[in-house]
């Protein structure tokens, strides 16, 4: 487990993102029992072998168009792959319609020294390693009115999502179901449920986390979600083998193997790979302009739906900006304006907490910040926020989660700062 997750974050951080070793090591790395790892970076044939006192050596390959892929001894890196097509839209607009810059905007209603000042406390102060924010943006009516990077990262750093690309992957769905290509209502498409007590969960109540069905996602023992990520060459099947220990639509439990098999499931309603993987970025990522973002694959070339999905902050922020603009990008609708209104109900048994891959602010979670508050969560305490009432989009991507980083004070402070009084 620790040179199979070593490997494979050397990898992406260094050939996505031009980190080096020593970067990796000191921040990505930086984890209980992770830096007993030893690495070791081949740039000539990229990829990288990670040892533990000289055992257990891992290695994970990069491929372009595919990100990084942790492979096994069976792995044959001499085989012919197929890249996803991807598409760049030229246009002559500011941010987030184009990358153009965009012009110089006060609003009356700002308190722009709180919102500074806000923004400023998210991050460590100089030799501090506390907070460990590598970036945070704030969005408000489509403007950037404040961003800020820590040392070594700038607006075209690639950053990992962790499981905001859970968010990702759901909202594929969103889009096939705009093109009146797939009902999440009826009976997921599961050959190996039709004939027991699990053909009545629906691809629904995999959305919603709720198929009642067994899984063990802890990142600090040998479980389920490390058996799959470090593991398993076909992340889409993890799930499916798991018994029913609950009643679907009824007992929420929160799984990255239900979202790597909802990838499977799209994956099948394409005739071939190549569609596959073009309709993820073709449909979604380069249609909204990330046009940095890139989700890797397993080493079946099924995208890792659950927790391979890297961006730029700004890029990460344009996802949000989707929702809340309720799918319209543009002048263009990338799905119904109900899709974005089903993610943000909670969910049965959830207590107000989840949606449809997305995490919800209804159970109070963080009590100063607004109730309809929606977002996008990631290990280590990624957040790209939504909030509807406010028009307004918060990312902050870094290494402390809730509640060593305090996101209920980065959260209501933001909003605070758009009441200023005359």
């Amino acid at each position: 487990m620790i040179t199979g997750f070593s490997s494979k974050s050397v990898t992406s951080g260094h050939f996505l993102d031009n980190r080096s070793l020593e970067t990796i090591e000191q921040g990505d790395n930086d984890i209980d029992k992770i830096d007993w790892a030893t690495n070791e970076i081949n740039d000539a044939e990229r990829f990288v072998t990670s040892k533990v006192y000289g055992l257990k050596e891992r290695k994970a390959i990069y491929r372009e168009g595919l990100g990084a892929t942790l492979i096994n001894d069976d792995f044959d890196v001499s085989k012919p792959y197929n890249v996803p097509k991807r598409t760049k839209i030229n246009t002559n607009l500011p941010f987030p319609y184009g990358n153009l810059d965009q012009k110089d905007t006060v609003f009356s209603n700002i308190d722009y020294v709180k919102l500074n000042a806000i923004v400023e406390n998210a991050f460590d102060k100089k030799g501090q390693k506390d907070k460990r924010t590598r970036s945070v943006i704030v969005i408000y009516k489509n403007k950037i009115i404040a961003e800020k990077y820590a040392d070594g990262f700038n607006k075209n750093s690639r950053i990992l999502g962790w499981s905001m690309t859970k968010s990702i992957t759901g909202t594929l769905f969103g889009v096939l179901q705009k093109q009146g290509k797939f009902d999440i209502m009826k009976a997921a498409p599961i050959a190996e449920w039709a004939t027991d007590e699990r053909s009545k969960i629906t691809t629904n109540d995999l959305l919603h986390m709720n198929s009642g069905l067994e899984w063990e996602e802890d990142y600090g023992k040998i479980s389920d979600v490390t058996k799959m990520l470090f593991i398993e060459e076909d992340m889409t099947k993890s799930q499916i083998n798991k018994p029913l220990v609950g009643k679907p639509n009824n007992t929420w439990n929160y799984s990255s193997g239900t979202t790597n098999l909802l990838s499977g499931i799209l994956r099948k309603q394409f005739k071939t790979h190549q569609e596959y993987l073009d309709f993820w970025y073709t449909n979604l990522l380069d249609k909204i302009g990330m046009n940095s973002a890139i989700v890797e694959t397993d080493m079946a070339g099924n995208f890792v739906g659950s927790s391979y999905g890297w961006a730029t902050t700004r890029d990460w922020a344009k996802f949000g900006l989707l929702y809340l603009h309720k799918g319209n990008w543009n002048g263009e609708q990338i799905f119904d304006e109900s899709w974005a209104k089903y993610v943000a109900t909670p969910t049965n048994s959830s207590n107000g907490q989840y949606g449809a891959q997305f995490w919800l602010n209804a159970g109070g979670r963080f009590p100063n910040a607004p109730k309809n508050m929606l977002y996008a969560s990631g290990y280590q305490g990624q957040m790209v926020a939504i909030f509807p009432s406010h028009d307004l989009v918060i990312v902050r991507m870094g290494l402390k989660e809730d509640s060593e980083f305090d996101f209920n004070s980065l959260l209501s402070g933001v909003v605070g700062s758009l009441n200023k009084k005359p």
